[in-house]
């Protein structure tokens, strides 16, 4: 075994290999949906960087889930798009632990970012007289830092983890990256260590962030519920219906494809939402807090007037 793993220098992406008639359109589809997110996120970013108006908890927050929209798509799409001209579809091995290490880190950051301003919004519509005193620059920035440093913290170690699997079965990975359960599958490691670090993941970091976006949510609602005033109403909804809106992409996404067994991974299925994942939802999260947002669109027309 030990002898096999040493062997192991190179993995073989299956991808979109069983479609050869489809590479061209998925090339062209896919450049342009990561070019459209590559180019909105960073208005996005830019937007609030530059205008004294977003100056806020939430735009900081925002900014952050921006960047995140950039940099996680950019872990596995350019692969992709590479492999779909390529003929071997290869990754080497330090390569695919790296992408295990990025994708992850990521994933992680955005969990913990979307309850942070989950908690934001709570303050914001509950304590209202407390808000500023509460939320400000400094607490906003320790957060997002403790946020990044989680991440890379716990990406660091199950990569580590990771890179002493043992492949002596297959350097095959039916997927379009090193996605975590693809590489266990077809590992001949004892993967309890793995399994034990994704349930730590799965309760710590998505059902508790779930919980507490949740938590903050009803809170809000039944806050909203007792404005007597509609537009007022309408106007208090309309500043947490975009995060609502990302929050049930992101999770809904997360959810259909790794809470399952592990033995269904092998399912093509799985990839393909995977693929919505990884480039549909970095794309749509600009588009809604973009059209859905008066703030943003007025920030905007005054940097384009400028």
């Amino acid at each position: 075994m030990e002898e096999n793993h040493t062997l192991v220098r190179e993995f073989i992406l299956v991808g979109f290999s069983h479609f050869p008639y489809l590479q061209i359109p998925l090339l062209l589809s896919f450049s342009f949906i990561y070019a459209a997110t590559l180019m909105s996120n960073l208005l996005i970013v830019i937007i609030i960087s530059t205008d004294s108006q977003l100056q806020t908890p939430m735009y900081f927050f925002l900014s952050n889930i921006s960047l995140l929209d950039i940099l996680h798509p950019s872990v596995t799409v350019p692969k992709m798009l590479s492999d779909l001209v390529s003929r071997t579809k290869g990754i080497s091995y330090h390569s695919c632990i790296a992408q295990v290490f990025f994708y992850i880190f990521f994933a992680v950051v955005e969990c913990f970012l979307l309850s942070l301003m989950a908690i934001d919004r709570y303050v914001a519509i509950c304590r209202p007289l407390h808000y500023h005193a509460i939320m400000n620059l400094e607490l906003c920035v320790r957060l997002a830092a403790a946020t990044w440093f989680s991440g890379g913290l716990y990406s660091l170690m199950y990569s580590v983890v990771t890179s002493h699997l043992i492949f002596c079965r297959s350097h095959v990975v039916n997927h379009f990256f090193c996605d975590v359960p693809q590489l266990l599958l077809i590992s001949c490691s004892d993967p309890s260590v793995n399994m034990i670090l994704i349930f730590i993941a799965v309760v710590l970091v998505c059902i508790w962030n779930f919980a507490v976006i949740l938590g903050s949510y009803a809170h809000i609602i039944s806050t909203i519920l007792k404005i007597v005033s509609k537009q007022d109403r309408k106007k208090t909804f309309g500043t947490c219906s975009s995060h609502l809106m990302v929050v049930s992409l992101y999770y809904g996404a997360l959810i259909s494809i790794y809470f399952r067994p592990l033995s269904s991974f092998s399912q093509p299925n799985i990839w393909m939402a995977s693929l919505i994942y990884t480039t549909g939802t970095p794309i749509l999260n600009p588009m809604i807090y973009s059209l859905r947002n008066d703030e943003v669109k007025g920030a905007l027309r005054r940097m384009l007037q400028k």
